[in-house]
């Protein structure tokens, strides 16, 4: 396996690639809006596909590797869940719910991750730093668009729904940590990261999350249901 590989806060690394994630979502957004309706749908697909492309590659390039591990590739982060979702999404009938949690789990759950990025186990393949900064920034892109371009909307309790859903993934893959010695949701000890909130003492960290995570939930929910950002 590799080493941690962190992106110092506001080093010219992080710069370039925080100022070229911007410049991927915001042409994708206003590409989507130029669209006819139907191309939208076209569009929006065309990024699904991508984000299965993404998942397919990561797998088998740590498999033809030999860093795929129990400990490490299951699909249990967050980011990783979101991904998922969004692969999803259009192909189901029902997908309310699934649209209010890849909505805030990949709104702010991507930026975070562009804010602080960490490629664990970097093997120096770059693929894996593309990926990183690639998939991110699309389940950011993703809901984003979904709520602007195809006119999603978020349900009144989205909001409290999502902050149960993540603690129902808690009380799962804690014990899943345990058994397998691995580091799910950092759930088990914080991000090697530079990160206000992603770090101090297990567990107490962790309640700090659930504080600040409730809070962050709601106001989003707000902020887009505001004149301003309603779509």
């Amino acid at each position: 396996m590799g080493e941690d590989y962190v992106i110092d806060f506001l080093s010219d690394e992080w710069i370039l690639n925080s100022f070229l994630s911007f410049l991927y979502v915001s042409i994708s957004l206003f590409i989507g809006f130029k669209l006819d309706i139907e191309k939208k749908f076209v569009f929006a697909k065309a990024i699904a596909y991508s984000l299965i492309l993404f998942l397919f590659l990561y797998n088998f390039f740590h498999l033809h590797l030999g860093t795929w591990f129990f400990q490490k590739r299951l699909p249990l982060q967050l980011c990783y869940i979101t991904q998922l979702i969004c692969c999803i999404i259009l192909f189901i009938p029902k997908k309310q719910l699934l649209f209010d949690l890849a909505f805030y789990c990949g709104v702010l759950g991507g930026f975070q991750a562009l804010l602080t990025p960490l490629i664990d186990d970097y093997t120096g393949i770059k693929f894996f730093y593309f990926d990183y900064y690639f998939v991110h920034s699309t389940i950011v892109l993703f809901p984003l668009y979904l709520f602007y371009i195809l006119k999603m909307k978020l349900t009144k309790y989205s909001w409290l729904k999502t902050f149960l859903f993540l603690n129902l993934l808690v009380v799962v893959i804690m014990p899943i940590n345990f058994l397998l010695d691995s580091n799910y949701m950092y759930l088990s000890k914080p991000p090697n990261v530079d990160h206000p909130l992603a770090s101090g003492i297990w567990p107490y960290y962790i309640l700090k999350w659930e504080i600040f995570v409730l809070f962050l939930l709601y106001i989003t929910y707000l902020i887009f249901n505001s004149r301003i950002f309603k779509n």
